[in-house]
């Protein structure tokens, strides 16, 4: 697709782009439209749900409050379910596998992909971030000078944390002084990166101190038993998810008592789906959806609307450079896939704003340890029209990471250890096959009536020529953005270094039996051998 007339893609026709060039004219010329807004980014760690898409469990008025003032997505994604890959497609306005090393988890950051962050402080913007920002991995250095991937770090001011695994960074008073140290006439990008509510928990803390009740929860997903283990360890990560919207809560008041609230950009989301078994790290629905509200007090047209088209977060980095009145050969940025979101900002309607937006895609290459030599689990995914195609390259391969290793593409929690120990017993195998077994090549699932992706629908019949339509249009795409899968070279991703890994692979440390950072994952865990299910 050639590029519009604006500085970045909106997928809109051109009547579309000419409606929204005139609209942006209009509006700066009656000085309605500021040239230089304020942004803020609000990331939670591994987050999956908020109160405002009807989750009775979990209160978020934080969240509720920009989705109310803004805009409310539901078709949200991430180009991979990894925290260092989809923050690097966020920072950058390219898919994983367009990004070398920065597909993988743990990486050295390439030089060569800049992030919307080192763009907006050359162009004028003071940035920082407080937090989490890009993680983990190596950012590395230009010119000798280590590179601030989201800005400057503002961590000093400490908190009393309300349970134990809760970070003691004061979010929200580092904000306040970042907001302190920013020269007046400067507008600022602000990264909000919330430690949790990544793993670990503590246990109970939802119950105890969230005042939560098992029979608050109305369902559990159907691959996790329903027993009170799992719904305890969802009221654990739910009282997380709510320490990250109280702080969001605070940023919005005191942008409010600053009179800065009105001209700011805010975004609210997660980096991907939430630390359970077969939902972070992985390529399913929940693993790739992501919770995302959007709001520019009196410059989002509409405020409270809520839109269906399908966005990325690919999206995010055009949008911002749009609005700051960046172009792209300001922005020295590579070749940006995602499309500016203003289409939707500048709309005064819900539901389906934009019938081009009608499709994401997905993928992952290496997450976490754990596999021979390292090596990952690729695969690549397109949702459309209901449905969700994968493919799975590497089908020999365990896809939560190998048995002995202790399964470490999936974080160590109460429901892994259930699943894992029913498993053992052989009793409800599925749990585990579901989570940790191996899977075929092609997956097809109607996420509008599955959306937990149960039932596999790749070899019937009926739905031979979905499948293949949605494969078709998944690899014509992949061949576009240059995907190394799709030209005989993907083992490239296996190839890149993890780092800090002394030059040794963490899999072979592993079988010496060294202790390595991966302390989120339980002793029982481990299995010296795969345990042979019956189908």
């Amino acid at each position: 697709m050639k590029k519009s007339p604006l500085f970045f893609r909106t997928g809109l026709s051109l009547s579309g782009i000419l409606l929204i060039l005139s609209c942006n004219t209009n509006r700066q010329q009656s000085g309605e439209l500021p040239l230089k807004p304020n942004i803020l980014i609000c990331i939670a760690d591994d987050a999956s749900h908020m109160s405002a898409y009807g989750y009775s469990w979990i209160k978020t008025p934080g969240f509720d409050r920009v989705a109310q003032e803004g805009i409310l997505f539901t078709n949200a994604y991430t180009p991979n379910a990894k925290c260092a890959p989809s923050r690097s497609c966020i920072l950058t306005g390219r898919n994983s596998w367009q990004l070398e090393e920065a597909a993988n988890h743990w990486c050295y950051f390439p030089e060569k992909f800049k992030t919307f962050f080192e763009t907006l402080k050359e162009n004028g913007y003071y940035t920082g971030f407080t937090g989490k920002g890009w993680a983990p991995g190596v950012a590395g250095k230009i010119n000798g000078k280590p590179r601030m991937l989201t800005g400057d770090a503002y961590q000093e001011m400490k908190i009393n944390p309300p349970a134990e695994c809760i970070s003691n960074v004061d979010y929200a008073e580092n904000f306040r002084s970042f907001l302190k140290n920013k020269p007046e006439d400067k507008p600022f990008c602000f990264w909000y990166g919330a430690h949790e509510p990544h793993r670990s928990y503590e246990f109970k803390a939802g119950i105890r101190k969230g005042r939560k009740k098992l029979s608050d929860i109305d369902s559990v997903y159907s691959f996790w038993p329903d027993i009170d283990s799992v719904r305890t360890d969802i009221l654990d990560y739910a009282f997380e998810v709510e320490y990250f919207d109280q702080h969001l809560q605070k940023i919005l008041i005191i942008l409010e008592e600053q009179n800065k609230l009105d001209n700011t950009l805010v975004i609210a989301t997660s980096d991907h789906g939430m630390p359970f078994p077969r939902v972070k790290g992985q390529a399913y629905k929940y693993s790739n959806h992501v919770p995302l509200s959007i709001m520019w007090k009196n410059r989002i047209e509409a405020s409270g609307r809520v839109v269906d088209d399908y966005v990325s977060f690919i999206d995010i980095a055009p949008t911002i450079l749009e609005l700051s009145q960046i172009n792209e050969k300001q922005s020295g940025m590579q070749s940006i896939e995602g499309k500016s979101l203003t289409d939707i900002f500048y709309s005064d309607r819900s539901g389906i704003i934009n019938t081009e937006r009608d499709h994401v895609l997905i993928g992952k290459e290496r997450h976490d340890i754990g596999r021979p030599a390292d090596i990952g689990y690729p695969i690549r995914g397109i949702i459309k029209d209901g449905y969700l195609y994968i493919h799975n390259f590497k089908t020999e391969r365990w896809p939560g990471g190998n048995p002995e290793t202790g399964y470490l593409n999936c974080d160590g929690s109460p429901t892994k250890t259930v699943i894992l120990e029913e498993h053992r017993k052989l009793k409800n195998v599925f749990y585990w096959k579901w989570s940790f077994g191996k899977r075929p090549e092609e997956e097809l699932y109607n996420i509008d009536n599955d959306p937990d992706c149960i039932n596999n629908l790749a070899n019937r019949p009926q739905y031979q020529e979905r499948k293949d339509t949605l494969k078709v249009q998944l690899f014509n795409e992949l061949k576009e953005q240059d995907d190394p899968r799709m030209f005989g070279k993907g083992d490239i991703f296996d190839g890149y270094p993890y780092a800090d890994t002394k030059d040794t692979a963490f899999y072979e440390r592993y079988i010496r039996g060294e202790k390595l950072p991966a302390g989120w994952v339980n002793k029982s865990d481990f299995e010296k051998k795969p345990i042979q299910s019956p189908d």
